[in-house]
């Protein structure tokens, strides 16, 4: 079903009904709703468009917004571009998740969930939403999941988390953000987008543990574990495909005010191997509330058993 936007003249006045994928091919006068979003730190929330999203290439924007459909009020299309891009934590019908991006959580048989696998209509609301959204990462809206965060609603200081995955196949993105930094990996504390430890495996065949402080990375701890080399083009992943791979990770908050992480991987003898452990100091990037959570990145990919308990 097409969606409908409104050309209107310099007085707002309505003189033509449009496909709202016109825009981007010719110009002309639409309506638009831009939302000006903070962060609870009292931060202004921006976004940079795509090099290759006309019109404005590459330039910074306001995070939240689109075009309004002729049928809607601007006031209703601001509440719908609120709950369809910034949905938040509190908002979440899930009684236990909170899904930030990636638009699907499937629901498959014997406590199986999975990314989208394969391609959105093109007449989704999600493939458009994503494209107006992001369409450099997800593959102009058909590949949602090719930037997938699941974040939890539960909340504790020490805890341990554990899933099992299962990679279907790679989407092979012309996105430059598809690197060998991807993978399977366990968000501790997930603040936002900027603020997070996260640990599990690279498509690169590595294992990491790593921390992002006001979109910042730093690599905490590192190890080649999956033999080959990676090359975007010829090689672009080192990690299994279509078996379980089980990931586990433990945060504690140490009486000295330093955090340990750690993350172990299941071996075939169905035990847990610790394979990287790393020490913060507590002071900058400790925290009093742990999150968890999933990212994948630039794949299609099945979930089960994931598992949190208190330490």
């Amino acid at each position: 079903m097409e969606e409908l936007i409104a050309e209107v003249d310099e007085n707002d006045n309505i003189i033509a009904i449009r496909n709202r994928k016109e825009p981007k091919e010719k110009s002309f006068l639409h309506r638009v709703v831009l939302i000006m979003a903070k962060t609870e730190n009292n931060k202004f929330v921006f976004s940079r468009r795509a090099k290759n999203e006309f019109p404005f290439l590459d330039v910074w924007c306001c995070a939240i917004g689109g075009k309004v459909r002729y049928n809607e009020t601007k006031e209703e299309e601001a509440l719908r571009e609120i709950e369809e891009e910034a949905g938040n934590i509190k908002e979440s019908k899930d009684e236990k998740f909170w899904l930030n991006s990636g638009a699907y959580l499937l629901n498959k048989d014997n406590n199986i969930m999975s990314t989208i696998q394969g391609e959105l209509e093109k007449d989704s609301k999600w493939r458009i939403s994503y494209y107006d959204y992001n369409p450099e990462d997800t593959d102009n809206g058909f590949h949602p999941q090719n930037i997938f965060r699941l974040i939890t609603k539960s909340k504790w200081k020490n805890f341990q988390q554990q899933v099992y995955f299962k990679i279907i196949r790679d989407n092979l993105s012309n996105s430059k953000k598809r690197e060998e930094s991807n993978g399977l990996l366990l968000f501790m504390h997930y603040e936002d987008q900027d603020n997070s430890y996260y640990a599990g495996i690279r498509v690169d065949g590595a294992a990491v543990i790593k921390k992002k402080e006001e979109g910042k990375y730093y690599l905490m701890s590192y190890k080649k574990i999956f033999k080959g080399e990676y090359n975007r083009e010829k090689n672009p992943g080192l990690l299994p495909k279509n078996e379980w791979i089980g990931l586990r990770t433990q945060i504690l908050n140490n009486e000295d005010n330093t955090i340990t992480i750690k993350l172990y991987i299941e071996n075939k003898e169905k035990k847990w191997d610790l394979i990287l452990e790393a020490l913060d100091d507590g002071f900058t990037y400790g925290r009093s509330v742990i999150d968890g959570g999933i990212r994948t990145d630039f794949m299609d990919v099945e979930f089960k058993d994931y598992k949190t308990r208190k330490l």
